[in-house]
């Protein structure tokens, strides 16, 4: 299987980051390698590919966590014992437990507390950017486990370009014009970049930040997109886990 791996955190062997995408197990159309069982695949087939890419990234005897994401603002500290509940942002703090993100082109966001050894995963599509859902997570590393920013090193993970994104009216007014392109009538936005300008509002070192420029959208051969494949998209996942 094809597996994204940042380098923002080759420099601390006690993270395990990684973003799949559509090739593994030589699966076929229309889900190719999907980890989600909310797509419509063979619930057998997504455990298959889920316990292969577990393995694969040596995360057997890891507690996995999922959450049941609904585009909220929520924010759950999770621990061994916890269960998936609704949210799109946890928080964790102990060892051998891993965060997972699912996405077909909203923006994930991973992040790695240098000093106080805490993980954090956050899920931000345009409704959970403009509840400005990374932003409290930052507030709950900061309030509840006093990090500090300029220990934060982060993972933006693969997710649509401003270019293939449109969106209607009503959504456009939400945002600055800054993360806005407007052709024709038509407006586009930009979701990774407003994730990104709060990273460097709250003081996270730029050269902390790796933000992917890959577009889930564009590349077809390699990424599961919604906007793309509407409900014939598999999903991708992203994980960060803490050794």
């Amino acid at each position: 299987m094809f597996i994204i791996k940042p380098y923002i955190f080759n420099k601390f062997p006690e993270i395990t980051c990684g973003f799949t995408t559509k090739i593994g197990l030589e699966r076929k159309e229309p889900y190719f390698f999907n980890i989600s069982f909310a797509v419509g695949d063979d619930e057998k087939i997504v455990e298959e590919n889920r316990s292969a890419l577990f393995s694969s990234m040596k995360l057997d005897g890891f507690r996995i966590h999922f959450q049941k994401q609904t585009h909220s603002d929520i924010v759950r500290i999770v621990n061994s014992d916890s269960v998936p509940e609704e949210s799109d942002a946890m928080i964790c703090s102990e060892s051998k437990n891993a965060l997972v993100i699912i996405s077909a082109d909203c923006t994930s966001i991973f992040i790695f507390d240098s000093v106080n050894k805490i993980i954090a995963a956050v899920h931000s599509g345009w409704r959970g950017t403009q509840k400005r859902i990374l932003e409290k997570t930052l507030n709950f590393l900061f309030d509840k486990f006093n990090s500090s920013s300029k220990d934060l090193f982060v993972y933006m993970g693969p997710s649509i370009s401003q270019a293939n994104y449109q969106i209607g009216d009503e959504v456009a007014e939400l945002f600055e014009s800054k993360y806005l392109l407007k052709i024709e009538n038509k407006f586009y936005l930009d979701v990774s970049f407003v994730n990104y300008d709060m990273l460097m509002d709250y003081g996270v070192p730029k050269n902390q930040i790796q933000k992917s420029t890959i577009c889930t959208y564009e590349m077809n051969e390699l990424f599961h997109s919604y906007r793309r494949d509407g409900e014939k998209s598999g999903r991708s996942l992203g994980v960060i886990a803490l050794k």
